[in-house]
């Protein structure tokens, strides 16, 4: 019989609808119960591409005697991370604080004012490699309620202390050259130089440092760790697309959930590397994202899992004999060593995850190659896909695709979350199937969606996206800014929580100070506004910290603060169609960093493109800093010397 997230929208809490488990959802409610029953509250967070979320899930929460167990000494509270940023922020600094490390899913049990007293991520189901078995765990847990409530009291009292005065350091002073100088000094230090990359395993995608890198011209980190990770197994070499990250430092074998935020923000870094092979993988990664991840609405489904039948990987790996059936006994060798499929296995059971470490000799062979194997794989059992949509996420996607010349998609994607998520003036932060969820947009939300909107604008000239821009950057300056200049990521009238998440470091994703930085700089670019420019610089400031000690979880704003170091550069490019102005456009969106807006003709309500005009009927470019402009110029030489 399902329990109460049958009438949840969250796929993630969807998939928990059939538990013995009695779930509930957040809410004042669950705590209500608890209270009535003076029993803690175990709190679930986790999504629904999670590996290990699905393994918790089929050892205990599957389980009926261990069902009846929470069910008789607990209310358990399921959460997905995806759809409250904001609680499960709250609680992972908690978990962190706790146990020193974090992760999905995270376990956290409450007392009635929602106080965690304890905090841990995946518990399996017995003891196994020194963990206790979850049964024993919630054994312990209830024994402590109610024989030692005192201890149970300070713990939750000491954790709620900390949670609401912890704050993440600030600085006062501006991110400076020499600031970013020093970051790349220090990147340099963590840069992986055999296998590229940052740091050790598991190696996520750096793609927000490596847009500063690109900003600031490091071409070397940015060129090895792009090219690295685009022939590695953590690249789909058949469908396109990037994995979550990769568990090993050679990017060989990934943890194979594919997210949507992660595809977003390649897809942007790919298209604007500038090279052959960036063209190949950023396309690769708009026709997956298309293919895979589009909605019936022209949204963006947040993830597809790393699971299908039941085990990770089996839809992506392949050993030599399979290549062989497919491909035939001349193609299926040759493909083996292409891709590197051994008898060995570079995963588990002998399989392998597909490599390109180089081009094919005969690249007409490889594409046929590819379409047969794709054939192939199209007709395995496919991961299952989490179809909500988050604007912040679609917001990336947007930007991504905008800027890799898929227009209409982005355009499509922008009018759905301003017509779904924009509700009584407010912005909510997903829907599905075409219906908005309940709950608040975040800062992230905000500002990925601002700068979304902004990116659309630029490729397509139509002001209604900065009027919509300039709605959604007055909700975030009213209802989320801070004393010191920088952002909380709920707003003010959000629901009440332990504490007031604020967390301005980039993660998976851009943060939401930095998203908000990106947008704010680029309004104020587009449209003279000082208040918009102050607002940027101050959000700035308040990580200049950060920036300095740690700039590998500081890269988009980094990368904000290089272009506007620069100016930001804005160029107008007006005329009607021509190869000169295609010629003129593509070069001006491949100065890093730049405010690039094409129209056909001058447009007032755009202030960048105000009085702008053609030059004698020819295509012009104009060429500007804070909205003061060069003379115009007609050819690529002139526009390439005004950017010098």
């Amino acid at each position: 019989m399902p329990n109460r997230l049958a009438s949840a929208t969250s796929p993630y809490l969807l998939q928990h609808a059939d538990n013995p488990v009695d779930w509930w959802e957040w809410g004042p409610e669950a705590f209500e119960e608890a209270r009535r029953r003076h029993v803690p509250v175990l709190l679930s967070v986790g999504y629904a591409a999670c590996h290990w979320c699905h393994v918790m899930a089929h050892e205990s929460f599957e389980d009926e005697a261990t069902a009846a167990y929470l069910n008789e000494h607990f209310v358990s509270v399921k959460v997905d991370r995806e759809e409250r940023p904001d609680v499960d922020a709250v609680y992972m600094q908690a978990t962190t604080s706790m146990t020193g490390h974090g992760g999905w899913p995270m376990t956290v049990v409450l007392d009635h004012e929602g106080s965690p007293f304890f905090a841990g991520t995946y518990f399996p189901d017995r003891p196994r490699h020194g963990q206790p078995a979850f049964r024993q765990v919630l054994e312990a847990l209830t024994d402590a309620w109610h024989t030692r409530s005192d201890e149970v009291r300070r713990v939750a009292a000491s954790l709620r202390e900390h949670l609401s005065s912890a704050s993440l350091a600030t600085g006062g002073a501006p991110i400076t050259r020499a600031v970013l100088d020093g970051a790349v000094r220090t990147l340099a230090l963590e840069y992986d130089a055999g296998a590229a990359g940052f740091g050790s395993a598991p190696k996520f995608p750096p793609t927000m440092v490596l847009e500063f890198l690109r900003r600031h011209g490091e071409r070397e980190m940015l060129g090895a760790t792009l090219e690295a990770m685009a022939r590695g197994g953590i690249h789909d070499q058949l469908g396109g697309g990037f994995a979550r990250y990769s568990v090993d430092a050679d990017w060989v074998v990934p943890h194979f959930e594919k997210m949507l935020y992660d595809n977003a923000l390649l897809l942007r870094v790919y298209a604007e590397w500038g090279t052959d092979l960036g063209e190949r993988v950023a396309q690769g990664i708009a026709r997956f994202m298309l293919a895979e991840l589009r909605t019936d609405e022209g949204g963006f489904a947040s993830a597809l899992d790393a699971d299908s039948e039941g085990a990770e990987g089996t839809y992506y790996v392949w050993t030599p004999a399979q290549l062989t059936e497919v491909l035939g006994p001349e193609d299926g060798p040759w493909t083996a060593r292409l891709l590197g499929v051994t008898d060995e296995g570079t995963f588990e059971h002998g399989t392998s995850t597909l490599q390109l470490r180089v081009d094919p000799d005969d690249p007409d062979r490889w594409a046929r190659v590819r379409s047969r194997l794709f054939e192939a794989r199209d007709r395995r059992a496919r991961p299952a896909r989490d179809d909500k949509v988050v604007a912040a996420w679609n917001g990336l996607a947007i930007s991504g695709l905008a800027r890799a010349g898929y227009v209409d998609a982005a355009r499509e994607a922008a009018e759905l979350l301003w017509r779904l998520h924009v509700v009584d003036g407010r912005l909510r932060r997903v829907s599905r199937d075409g219906v908005v969820g309940a709950p608040a947009g975040v800062l992230g939300d905000h500002g990925c969606v601002a700068a979304g909107f902004l990116d659309l604008l630029q490729a397509t000239g139509d002001a209604v996206w900065l009027e919509r821009t300039g709605a959604i950057l007055e909700l975030a300056l009213t209802h989320f800014g801070a004393e010191d200049g920088g952002f909380f990521d709920t707003a003010d009238d959000a629901e009440a929580l332990l504490a007031r998440p604020r967390d301005p470091s980039d993660n998976a994703s851009p943060s939401g100070l930095s998203s908000m930085v990106h947008a704010l700089a680029t309004y104020a670019a587009l449209t003279g506004s000082g208040r918009h420019r102050d607002a940027a610089e101050a959000a700035l400031a308040s990580v200049a910290t950060l920036a300095e000690r740690a700039p590998r979880f500081a890269g988009w704003s980094l990368a904000a603060a290089e272009s506007m170091l620069d100016g930001p550069v804005e160029i107008a490019v007006v005329g009607d169609w021509s190869e000169e102005r295609d010629e003129l456009e593509v070069r001006a969106r491949r100065h890093p960093g730049a405010v690039v807006v094409v129209a056909d003709a001058a447009d007032d309500d755009i202030p960048l493109l105000a009085g702008r005009t053609p030059v004698d009927g020819r295509a012009a470019a104009y060429v500007c800093r804070h909205l003061v402009c060069e003379r115009p110029v007609t050819s690529v030489d002139e526009l390439d010397a005004a950017l010098r």
